[in-house]
């Protein structure tokens, strides 16, 4: 869609078809290697679902092989009190729809998932992300407007609207972060970045 990837099915295959790496790739994945819709759907399928983290030092903690720093046991303290409401551990999401307070973007006029529902009372909703990796997935919110987490917690201490209708009823009173706990909570988040999945071959630019 043109407010997604700004780009169609067709061109997509068109684009596979003339690369000869994926050309390639998909005689290996499929017995006659035609490039076409349902097989692209199934290699993106087999793919994404191949793509899990579990060996960030968050997840060594929990099974005993690592200890946080000082600061990145604080700032866990202050992710626990703050923010697991919605970024619910293991997966540090609850994959929920809530509007976090942004507000609308004045050039996307994107009214998040009442697009789909046509119900008002989702408008301004986008889904929960998951923190895993997440120093790594910027740029952050629904339409990438903050370049860094700084900014975004600096969004949920200070830059709440309050006065939207459909605010997250846990976002409604004023969050208080000092800015220790935003040095000890960016540690944390530090954390949850999976070395071991980012440097999977598999995930590599094919050749």
């Amino acid at each position: 869609a043109t407010n997604e990837m700004a780009e169609t099915l067709e061109n997509v295959l068109k684009k596979l078809k003339g690369d000869t790496s994926y050309v390639r790739l998909f005689k290996i994945a499929f017995a006659d290697g035609t490039i076409n819709s349902q097989h692209l759907l199934k290699a993106m399928a087999q793919f994404t679902g191949s793509i899990q983290s579990y060996n960030t030092k968050y997840d060594k903690v929990n099974r005993g092989e690592d200890s946080f720093t000082v600061s990145e046991k604080l700032g866990y303290t202050t992710f626990l009190t703050h923010c697991n409401s919605c970024h619910k551990e293991p997966l540090f999401t609850d994959n929920s729809f809530r509007n976090n307070g942004i507000g609308e973007n004045d050039k996307l006029k994107d009214k998040g998932r009442m697009a789909i529902t046509g119900n008002p009372a989702d408008s301004l909703k986008f889904k929960v992300p998951s923190l895993r990796n997440v120093t790594l997935t910027g740029p952050y919110m629904h339409d990438g407007r903050m370049y860094s987490l700084n900014k975004v917690i600096e969004h949920y201490r200070t830059g709440i609207n309050f006065s939207q209708p459909t605010l997250d009823t846990l976002l409604r009173k004023k969050i208080v972060i000092t800015n220790q706990e935003k040095v000890d909570l960016l540690s944390f988040l530090m954390a949850l970045k999976d070395d071991t999945m980012i440097s999977d071959p598999r995930f590599r630019q094919p050749n």
